[in-house]
């Protein structure tokens, strides 16, 4: 019972009390009795005082107790709290000293802490097969290894990139670009070294995401790599890209330069925009165009390609072994590409002219080729001049079968009528060619992708060659692995 109930039922008590002792000890006791029953009263009432005031000091020690340890806690959660802290900072001091190590599907690479040196290894193989039909004299049908390269590229001192591509593909081994790039801002970059000449759109697309096996016609009058110097850079973010450059300009794009044969050089440059790349509008953003060209004084057998090629690599025209270059060679090149969603669109045309001498005999050659392109991700993914990453790479547990893409190209290569006779032999070399190609590639994985395509060639001129009397017919595949 609480002590103000104890002491209520002593009062109530004591009115029963005092009738009782009034009736039995009227005369004498009354008032000594009341005496003791009042000082029992005052004994019961400081008990109960002694007890609330005990009471109230144990709540008192309880709450004080109950401060302390949350006091105690607390102090240890901050303490806990900055031991993480400092343990966080050790972590993150010992993390900037260590080199970075990185292996995944782009390839292998190691960098120092601060990431200002790196290197990176990549690699692309190609194994093509040829078939061809209607003319067993246009190619040998069988497999090749169209191209085996190991890639080397990294930074030194945070804005020096260097690349460095051997390929062991094909009957021999070549160094296919070798070059040092200054990158002080992306406007403006310094190259110099071995490289692609700025000029042909397709050209400069990279091998790996090339569409069909071969590049079209059109790459047979465009220059290819080169020794020179580049300036170059993009501007507004990628709006403006642009390259400038000088190159001892030997040779097309289906020869390989290494040496100049002459004291000239060729110029060579491009300009290209994407207006709209910026654009709150997805179907105008991957819309691009451009203007490219080169000019040199190109004298010697050197300036002149030694052959066009069909999709197939079979020669379809070649000057006269008596010719070679007299003087001016210019290229012009208009260009543009378009992909939005799934689909992509790629053009250009290409006028060259080349002096040209022939014993006692010059001229000026102006030969002219154009292509179109186009391709269709079947599997919706988002189509690009860069390649693509399958939305669901081949895994056929999960059933997904990575990317299909289906292409189509036309390409038409024209010959000066001026080159016949004094400086190709109208029998054997053809003086037009045009080709259709179809193709089907599955990209199994962003790494793997196995290509599919069949290319039609037709000529006019060069009735008695081998290559040319009658259209080429080919059936190409591929299987690539690239990282």
């Amino acid at each position: 019972m609480k002590p103000n109930q104890l002491l209520l039922a002593t009062l109530v008590g004591i009115q029963f009390v005092f009738p009782a002792l009034a009736a039995d000890s009227a005369d004498t006791n009354r008032d000594s009795d009341i005496e003791v029953l009042k000082q029992q009263i005052h004994e019961l009432d400081q008990k109960v005082r002694l007890l609330e005031h005990q009471r109230e000091v144990d709540r008192q020690t309880a709450a004080d107790t109950a401060k302390e340890q949350t006091r105690e806690l607390d102090q240890k959660v901050r303490i806990l709290a900055r031991q993480r802290e400092l343990d966080k900072d050790d972590a993150t001091a010992v993390a900037k000293k260590q080199p970075l190590v990185k292996l995944d599907a782009s390839g292998f690479t190691l960098a120092s802490a601060d990431t200002n040196f790196s290197i990176s290894l990549h690699g692309l193989v190609q194994l093509d097969s040829r078939t061809f039909f209607q003319n067993a004299a246009q190619g040998v049908d069988g497999f090749i290894l169209r191209r085996a390269r190991p890639i080397i590229s990294g930074t030194v001192f945070h804005d020096f990139d260097f690349l460095f591509v051997p390929d062991f593909g094909g009957s021999s081994t070549v160094i296919q670009d070798a070059y040092l790039n200054y990158r002080y801002r992306p406007e403006l970059q310094v190259q110099a070294g071995k490289f692609k000449s700025p000029v042909g759109l397709e050209y400069l697309q990279s091998d790996t995401y090339l569409p069909f096996n071969e590049r079209s016609l059109v790459t047979d009058l465009v220059p290819g790599r080169d020794l020179g110097v580049e300036l170059h850079g993009d501007l507004f973010g990628g709006v403006v890209s642009y390259a400038a450059g000088i190159f001892n300009g030997v040779a097309d794009a289906a020869n390989i330069a290494n040496s100049d044969f002459d004291n000239d050089k060729e110029f060579a440059g491009r300009l290209f925009f994407q207006p709209l790349k910026k654009s709150s509008i997805e179907a105008l953003q991957g819309f691009g165009f451009g203007v490219s060209g080169s000019f040199g004084d190109e004298s010697g057998t050197s300036a002149l390609a030694s052959k066009y090629t069909t999709d197939g690599q079979q020669k379809f025209f070649g000057y006269n072994s008596n010719v070679s270059g007299n003087g001016t060679h210019w290229r012009i090149s208009p260009q543009g590409y378009y992909y939005y969603g799934s689909f992509g669109l790629l053009g250009e045309y290409v006028e060259s002219s080349q002096k040209v001498i022939a014993d006692a005999n010059t001229g000026t050659i102006d030969n002219s080729a154009w292509q179109v392109v186009g391709s269709w991700f079947l599997t919706g993914e988002e189509n690009s001049y860069k390649g693509v990453t399958p939305a669901h790479p081949f895994n056929p547990a999960n059933g997904q079968w990575g990317a299909w893409e289906l292409s189509a190209r036309y390409a038409h290569l024209g010959i000066d009528s001026d080159a016949f006779p004094l400086f190709a032999n109208p029998n054997t070399s053809a003086k037009s060619a045009d080709a259709w190609s179809v193709g089907l590639n599955w990209w199994l994985n962003k790494n793997v992708r196995v290509l599919t395509s069949f290319s039609r060639t037709t000529f006019s001129g060069g009735a008695s060659g081998a290559v040319t009397k009658k259209p080429e017919e080919a059936l190409f595949t591929r299987v690539q692995l690239a990282f």
